[in-house]
C-alpha cells in the first residue's frame, strides 16, 4: 500500500475563505540516499516546491474528480531536489471545491518516502508538525482570478491542524495531468475607442497570461480577460456573466514575473488597468495549458476556410480538455456537460488520443450515477438536480462505444457496462408503452426550428428522447455482444422501442411526421425507420428547401452522416461549404479561432447573440470534424475490427474541393488517406500501417488490401 494511505489530512484550522495558504516542512537527510518520491493531493489545488523548486509540471494540480468518492494523488520522483537540508512547501487554493459545500475544506495529505543507500527507509507525513500561513496570493478563484500582494509576508504561520477525514476516495493517478502547452506572443498592442490598452494574442484559448512587472509600491495593476471585442471595438466581458476574470497584483516597487498557478482563464485578449510601466510586448506571454493529450489527427483541403474550421475545432477541443470536457472555459460555468461531451466525442477521439482523459471522466460518472441509474447533467455532479435529460445522460452508453471503437479499448465497456446498463434501465423505467415521454429534456439545445404556434423546438421531445433510448439501447448490446454477454433481454427491449417509435413518429410512407431536419436526421443515423431511403429524401428536401441547417447539439452531429450515407453527399457538402449564416463556414468568415456556441454567437453586423449565454469557445458543433474524416477523406473505423486494426477507406469527393488528405495516429501506425483532381482524373492514395488491413472502396468496387500505400485513380 502507498504510505500516504498512512498519512493524515492536514488543514490551517482556521476559514481561509478564498486565501490560498502554503504548508511547510523542513527535514534532514541521515545518508545517501537511492531515491526519493513524494506522493500529495489536496482538496482544492496545489502546487509544491522542494527547496525552492518546482516539483513536476502538474498544472492545477490533482484536477478535478467526484472529491466525495474519487481524489486522485499523484507520485512525483524528488531525487534529484533534495540535498542535505530541506524544506518542501505546498500551495494550495480552493480550486474547484468553490462548486461544493463548507465541508470540504482546502486540506492536505503527503508522504515523502526516502530510500538510502543502506537500505534504511524514512517517510515523512504530513501531520502537525507542519506549519501553515497564508501566500502572496491573497484571493483565488477559479472564475474570478487572482489577488497577488508582492510585499505581503505572513508574519505569524502557525502550525497545522489534523483534520479527521476519511482515505477511502484516495487513487492513484487515473487521468492525464494539466500542462503549459505553448506560449503565444503579442500579436497587437491597441487602444479602444473607449480609450482602454489592450493586446490581442490572436487566438482564443484556454491558459493565463505570464508578464514582467514593476510599478510604483502599493500600486494595483490590473489584467482583465476577454474572448472578444464588440461591434465598435471595445473591450467585451458582458458574455463572462458573473466570472471576473481578473489578476491583480499589488506592486511592491520591484520587478516580478508572475503568472497564475490556481486558476485559469478563457480568452484572447486582455485590458491592462493602472499600469504605469511601459507596455512593451515582450513583457507578456499567453500560456496555453490544457490536459496532456497527445495529437492524433490531422486535415487539409483546398479550401482555406474548411482548413481554418478544422484549426478552430482542435483550439476549441484543446481548451476546453482541461481535465473534465467542459462546456466554456470563460464564463461562470465551465462544467463536465454530458451532451457537449458525447456528441464531440468522436470527433475528439480523432484529433487527439483522449482514451486516458475519457477512462477518468467516465469513472466519475459511474461514481455519479443515482440509485435509479440517472445520471446528471454535469460530471464531476455538482447535485443540481436529479433528473437526467435525453441526449446528455446517454454519454454513459456513448462515450464508452466510442472509445473502443477508436481505440479497441474492452476494458473500458467492462468498466463502464454495469453503469452502461443502469442507464438503459433507467430510461426503460420511466417510459411509458416503449415511449420515453416523461421528464424534463434539453432537446435539440439550440437549434433553430421553432413550431410558430407554440415557440417550443419543432422536433418533439419525446421522439428524441425515444431516439436516444433506441441508440443507447442498441450500443448497449454492441457492447454486451463484444463481453460476451447474453443480450436477448435488450434485443427484445430494442425491438419494442423501434416498433413504438415507428407507430408514434413514422407514417404510412416511412417518412418523419414532425417533418425536422433533426428529427430526420436521429430517426436515419439510429436506424428507426423501415424505409430509410423515404427518410434520406425527406430530410434533403428539407434542406434544400430552406438552403441550409437548422439543428442544435443533438441533431447537428448526424446530420451530414444521414444525408451522405444515404446518396446525398453533394447535399452534405453544401451544408460543410456553405459561407452565410447559418453554417460551420459563418463564424470562420467573422473571424472566429474556435467553435463558437450558438450558430450566430456574433452577428453580421457586430452586435451579440445574447449576453447570458454566448460562449466563443464551445466545442460542440465541432462534431462536425467527424464528417470531414469519415466522409471527406473517407477514413473509416471497422466496428468488427476496432481500434483501425481494420481500415474502411471511404471517401466522398465533391467537385468544389480539389484535394483532401488526412492522418490519424493509430496505436499500430499512421492512416492515412487523400485524394486530388488532376483533369478529369481523381487520384487516391491509402496508407495501411502494419500490420493492419483495410478495404478501399473506389470506382464503385471494393478491394481488400494489407500494411503498405496504395495509389488508385477514378476517372470523373
Amino acid at each position: 500500500m502507498k504510505s500516504i494511505y498512512n498519512s493524515n489530512w492536514i488543514e490551517p484550522g482556521y476559514d481561509l475563505g478564498d486565501k490560498v495558504c502554503v504548508f511547510s516542512k523542513k527535514f534532514d537527510l541521515n545518508g545517501t540516499v537511492s531515491r526519493a518520491e513524494l506522493q500529495i493531493t489536496s482538496f482544492g489545488v496545489y502546487e509544491a516546491h522542494i527547496n525552492g523548486k518546482r516539483v513536476g509540471d502538474f498544472i492545477l494540480a490533482p484536477g478535478w474528480t467526484n472529491y466525495r468518492k474519487r481524489l486522485q494523488f499523484q507520485t512525483y520522483d524528488i531525487a534529484e531536489l533534495i540535498g542535505s537540508n530541506n524544506e518542501i512547501s505546498v500551495s494550495v487554493g480552493r480550486g474547484w471545491l468553490m462548486h461544493y459545500k463548507d465541508d470540504l475544506s482546502a486540506a492536505l495529505i503527503a508522504s515523502v518516502e526516502i530510500y538510502y543507500d543502506n537500505g534504511e527507509k524514512e517517510i515523512i507525513y504530513t501531520d502537525d508538525s507542519w506549519t501553515v500561513g497564508l501566500s502572496k496570493i491573497q484571493y483565488s478563484n477559479i472564475y474570478n482570478g487572482d489577488i497577488y500582494d508582492a510585499s505581503f509576508v505572513d508574519e505569524s504561520p502557525c502550525f497545522a491542524t489534523i483534520k479527521d477525514m476519511d482515505k477511502k476516495m484516495l487513487i492513484e493517478q487515473q487521468g492525464e495531468k494539466i500542462v503549459e502547452v505553448e506560449k503565444l506572443p503579442v500579436k497587437k498592442i491597441f487602444s479602444t475607442p473607449q480609450g482602454d490598452i489592450c493586446i490581442d494574442f490572436g487566438q482564443n484559448m484556454t491558459g493565463y497570461v505570464e508578464f514582467n512587472i514593476c510599478g510604483k509600491k502599493g500600486e494595483q495593476a490590473v489584467i482583465y480577460h476577454a474572448e472578444t471585442l464588440d461591434a465598435d471595438g471595445n473591450f467585451y466581458t458582458a458574455n463572462l456573466r458573473s466570472a471576473k476574470q481578473e489578476i491583480r497584483f499589488i506592486c511592491d516597487g520591484r520587478l516580478h514575473t508572475y503568472k497564475p498557478i490556481h486558476s485559469f482563464q478563457g480568452f484572447r485578449y486582455i485590458k491592462l488597468e493602472n499600469w504605469s510601466d511601459e507596455i512593451k510586448a515582450e513583457n507578456f506571454k499567453a500560456i496555453v495549458v490544457h490536459s496532456d493529450i497527445k495529437r492524433t489527427g490531422y486535415f487539409e483541403c483546398s479550401d482555406e476556410l474548411v482548413n481554418k474550421l478544422y484549426s478552430n475545432i482542435i483550439w476549441g477541443q484543446r481548451g476546453n480538455f482541461l481535465d473534465v470536457p467542459t462546456d466554456c472555459p470563460q464564463r461562470d460555468e465551465r462544467l463536465g456537460w454530458t451532451g457537449d461531451a458525447q456528441v464531440f466525442i468522436r470527433t475528439a477521439a480523432l484529433n487527439f488520443d483522449v482514451n486516458k482523459f475519457f477512462e477518468k471522466w467516465l469513472s466519475d460518472l459511474s461514481s455519479c450515477q443515482n440509485a435509479d441509474g440517472g445520471v446528471p447533467h454535469v460530471i464531476p455532479d455538482l447535485q443540481w438536480r436529479d433528473d437526467s435529460s435525453s441526449g446528455w445522460a446517454d454519454a454513459a452508453v456513448i462515450c464508452p462505444w466510442q472509445l473502443y471503437l477508436t481505440y479497441g479499448n474492452k476494458k473500458v465497456l467492462a468498466r463502464q457496462f454495469d453503469s452502461m446498463c443502469k442507464w438503459v434501465n433507467y430510461i426503460k423505467n420511466h417510459s411509458n408503452n416503449y415511449l420515453w415521454d416523461t421528464g424534463k429534456h434539453f432537446a435539440d439545445w439550440l437549434c433553430l426550428d421553432e413550431n410558430d404556434s407554440s415557440k417550443k423546438h419543432a422536433t418533439p421531445v419525446e421522439l428524441i428522447s425515444t431516439a436516444f433510448f433506441a441508440y443507447s439501447t442498441s450500443l448497449l448490446i454492441k457492447s454486451g455482444n463484444v463481453l460476451g454477454i447474453d443480450m436477448s433481454e435488450y434485443e427484445a427491449l430494442l425491438s419494442n422501442i423501434r416498433q413504438a417509435y415507428r407507430k408514434a413518429f413514422i407514417d404510412k410512407y416511412g417518412r418523419v411526421n414532425c417533418n425536422t431536419q433533426t428529427g430526420c436526421a436521429l430517426t436515419i443515423y439510429f436506424n428507426l425507420s423501415p424505409d430509410k431511403q423515404a427518410a434520406a429524401k425527406q430530410l434533403n428536401s428539407l434542406v434544400k428547401e430552406c438552403g441550409h441547417l437548422k439543428t442544435g447539439f443533438l441533431g447537428t452531429p448526424y446530420l451530414l452522416h444521414a444525408l451522405s450515407e444515404n446518396g446525398y453527399a453533394q447535399t452534405a457538402y453544401d451544408l460543410l461549404l456553405r459561407r452565410e449564416y447559418p453554417s460551420w463556414l459563418y463564424s470562420v468568415t467573422m473571424g472566429a479561432t474556435t467553435i463558437w456556441e450558438h450558430w450566430d454567437s456574433l452577428k453580421p453586423d457586430g452586435t451579440m447573440w445574447s449576453t447570458g449565454m454566448n460562449s466563443f469557445n464551445h466545442y460542440a458543433y465541432g462534431a462536425v470534424g467527424d464528417w470531414i474524416f469519415s466522409v471527406a477523406a473517407g477514413i473509416n473505423i471497422d466496428e468488427a475490427s476496432p481500434g483501425f486494426r481494420h481500415i474502411i477507406f471511404k471517401p466522398a469527393t465533391d467537385s468544389r474541393l480539389s484535394f483532401v488528405k488526412a492522418g490519424i495516429l493509430t496505436k499500430y501506425g499512421e492512416v492515412k488517406s487523400s485524394w486530388r483532381k488532376e483533369g478529369r482524373l481523381i487520384e487516391y492514395s491509402f496508407t495501411v500501417p502494419h500490420p493492419c488491413t483495410a478495404t478501399v472502396y473506389v470506382g464503385g468496387e471494393a478491394k481488400i488490401v494489407s500494411g503498405g500505400t496504395y495509389k488508385f485513380k477514378e476517372e470523373i
